[in-house]
């Protein structure tokens, strides 16, 4: 699959006739809502989890230096919290240029924190496409990212707004911890030397 997957995300679903669809924020999309939307709430999706496993070359790193940023990957039994926003469909055109990447969007469930719930859309980058960059220890992750730097910032502050973001929604996320963690590791050794 390609890196610029805005015109296969316009191939997926058909929003004629709706007034509205909902779509899952898991990363940036928690911190960062550069589009219009009609409703934002909490919510989880289940099965999921996050993980700094996807390449940037267009927003946190450069095609020659990419970054590192998050997907979802399947966990049977597990949930992923994040932020649910009910848009007007052509906020998809925005978000498809946003999230083209390697990233398709997925239909799922989500479910509110008053019990109800929707099905909407998520963006999730398969490591089919030429963006994967893999797992890899926590550790060599934080490296990376605190050596990346794109268009939208250094790929660090992406980490430190999303765990900040993640403890306002009181969610504890191992993963992204653990990158933070390290990530002050580093900065403190840094500021050593």
């Amino acid at each position: 699959m390609p890196h610029d997957t805005q015109a296969l995300n316009r191939t997926r679903q058909c929003f004629a006739g709706l007034d509205s669809v909902w779509v899952f924020g898991y990363g940036s999309l928690i911190f960062k809502a550069d589009f219009p939307y009609i409703e934002r709430r909490p919510a989880r999706i289940d099965h999921w989890q996050r993980r700094f496993w996807q390449g940037s070359h267009d927003h946190r790193g450069t095609p020659e230096a990419p970054g590192r940023v998050l997907t979802l990957v399947e966990v049977p039994g597990s949930s992923c919290k994040g932020m649910a926003y009910r848009v007007h469909p052509d906020v998809f055109a925005h978000l498809d240029h946003r999230e083209k990447n390697g990233y398709l969007r997925f239909e799922t469930a989500f479910h509110f924190d008053d019990g109800s719930e929707v099905n909407g859309l998520v963006y999730i980058a398969n490591s089919d496409n030429a963006a994967w960059l893999g797992p890899a220890p926590e550790s060599d992750i934080a490296e990376h990212i605190a050596n990346s730097r794109g268009p939208s910032g250094p790929n660090d502050e992406y980490v430190l707004r999303l765990a900040q973001a993640l403890r306002e929604l009181d969610e504890t996320d191992a993963h992204v911890f653990a990158i933070e963690a390290y990530l002050h590791l580093l900065a403190a050794q840094t500021d050593e030397d």
